[in-house]
């Protein structure tokens, strides 16, 4: 791997990882860990989040070719959008915080691969890995994302077996959606002025 695509995967998987750290989905892994067994909590939930990483891959590296280097400022702004109304909605939609449970190793998994998989897909770590394709390239996103989302399941279920259900969901909704405002600013920032961010090798 090229040292530049290397250091790109490094700041995605740190990105990527740090935003699904505080993530609803992060969170509904580390509930449902505390009610099936480990293992199958994490190969269920790192298979959903490395799907899901290949999705927003091609949806971004597609996106990226129809609309041309002059215009991935568009996909930035949009994404960033995306994020503000996804914080607002965190906030003050509704919510169900009780996640399936299955029992035994089979049920473990599929009961965390589809409870990831439907929670990602297009939420806020999916958007902003299409969104960072135009800026690291597909395969600093893909190794960086896949990497970062499943060290992040391997924390979400240590964590889930030892806290169970004691961890308040609407002040994890709070956190989160605060974050998320923060980010979705700085992206919509960059979006419209990427010549303000040159000196963070961003652009």
């Amino acid at each position: 791997m090229p040292a530049g695509t290397l250091v790109g995967a490094l700041v995605v998987l740190a990105i990527i990882g740090g935003l699904e750290l505080i993530d609803r989905t992060s969170f509904a892994l580390i509930a449902l860990s505390a009610r099936v067994r480990a293992l199958g909590a994490w190969v269920g939930g790192a298979a959903a989040f490395v799907t899901t990483t290949v999705l927003a891959v091609a949806v971004g590296t597609t996106l990226t070719g129809l609309l041309g280097p002059g215009r991935l400022d568009l996909l930035r702004v949009a994404g960033g959008l995306f994020l503000l109304g996804y914080a607002t909605w965190t906030l003050f939609g509704a919510h169900d915080d009780d996640a399936p449970v299955s029992p035994g190793l089979r049920g473990a998994v599929l009961a965390a691969f589809t409870t990831i998989f439907l929670l990602e897909l297009g939420d806020t770590t999916m958007i902003f890995e299409i969104v960072l394709v135009p800026t690291f390239g597909w395969l600093a996103v893909l190794v960086g994302g896949a990497c970062g989302l499943t060290a992040v399941a391997a924390w979400d279920v240590w964590l889930g077996g030892r806290l169970g259900l004691r961890l308040r969901p609407a002040t994890v909704r709070k956190v989160v959606a605060t974050i998320l405002y923060v980010v979705g600013v700085f992206t919509i920032v960059y979006g419209l002025a990427p010549a303000a961010f040159a000196p963070l090798g961003a652009g």
